[in-house]
């Protein structure tokens, strides 16, 4: 067994979508050969109504999947083929967009005005881009959870985690999303095939993924000269945990214990044509797309 090095821990940055909601983005609109199959996520966390409820309205979807997980408050949601819903916290959807849809999103928080969720685009490979739309809602109830005696948890959103397979079916990059809580102080030791990409994000407390096997927080580096220094390096709330190879991701968790979602999928290595909410393999396919936005046709 080996366990995957830390590439990069990276700090969330703020941004602004939809009209006008703000939010975190941990990755997305850049370079995707790190994160390849999944293209962004977005942490959508706030406790002021004013920076949220303006949501996303309608907009289009085409090549890809948007997966939402909803924590607190809840998000109501319709689309062009007549599709209406709300999740609540705890829920998930995930959205195939395949050929085309237009849809819109709209936040609204919990008795309290808080709003938390995340949504992850996940790329679909040339042969399903074209693929007809779907949903797939899930309510928090029909998540299964793994619970062991230590305390720490694992909510199974869509893969397999020791012997429990989450609701959510026929994803084209066959993702594991686990969404895992550690208390403090505890190392664990988590599966995560070899030939997948994975990522962490962390949410609630802080950890050591890069050195667990170390005392909490502390590393040994060598300098250019070759002499050994001790470095501190903890993933904190909004730190994005980018693993290289190996077939187990190690966490030691902090003093107030680490949540954190874990998200891990097969490559797809194909071309990306990236525009906003499209994405295609080629630019000529891309331009097509948003000509049919243009005169009318995007949705078949």
């Amino acid at each position: 067994m080996s366990i995957r090095p830390v590439k990069q821990i990276v700090t969330s940055k703020p941004a602004i979508e939809g009209a006008g909601v703000k939010l975190r983005r941990a990755f997305g609109f850049g370079e995707t050969t790190a994160t390849d199959p999944f293209l962004l996520l977005d942490d959508f966390r706030n406790d002021r109504p004013q920076d949220y409820l303006a949501g996303f309205p309608w907009h289009p979807h085409r090549g890809i999947e948007t997966i939402t997980y909803v924590l607190a408050g809840n998000v109501e949601h319709g689309d062009s083929l007549g599709n209406r819903g709300n999740l609540g916290a705890g829920d998930v959807q995930w959205m195939t967009a395949g050929r085309g849809i237009l849809h819109q999103e709209m936040p609204q928080g919990d008795a309290q005005g808080r709003m938390h969720g995340f949504q992850l685009w996940a790329n679909l490979p040339s042969s399903l881009k074209m693929t007809a739309p779907r949903y797939q809602d899930v309510k928090a109830a029909e998540i299964p959870e793994v619970v062991d005696d230590d305390g720490t948890r694992v909510r199974v959103v869509c893969g397999d985690f020791r012997g429990k397979r989450g609701p959510i079916e026929g994803v084209a990059a066959d993702p594991r999303y686990l969404d895992v809580w550690v208390p403090q102080g505890l190392r664990k030791t988590l599966p995560v095939e070899i030939e997948r990409h994975a990522f962490a994000y962390v949410f609630e407390g802080s950890g050591n993924f890069r050195a667990a096997s170390q005392p909490f927080g502390v590393l040994t580096e060598k300098t250019d000269g070759g002499a050994e220094t001790l470095v501190r390096e903890q993933a904190g709330n909004r730190s994005l945990v980018l693993f290289d190879s190996g077939d187990e991701v190690k966490v030691q968790a902090g003093d107030e214990g680490i949540r954190f979602l874990l998200v891990s999928g097969k490559p797809i290595e194909e071309p990306v044509a990236w525009y906003g909410p499209i994405v295609m393999n080629t630019e000529a396919e891309l331009q097509q797309a948003f000509a049919e936005l243009r005169n009318g046709s995007f949705i078949r």
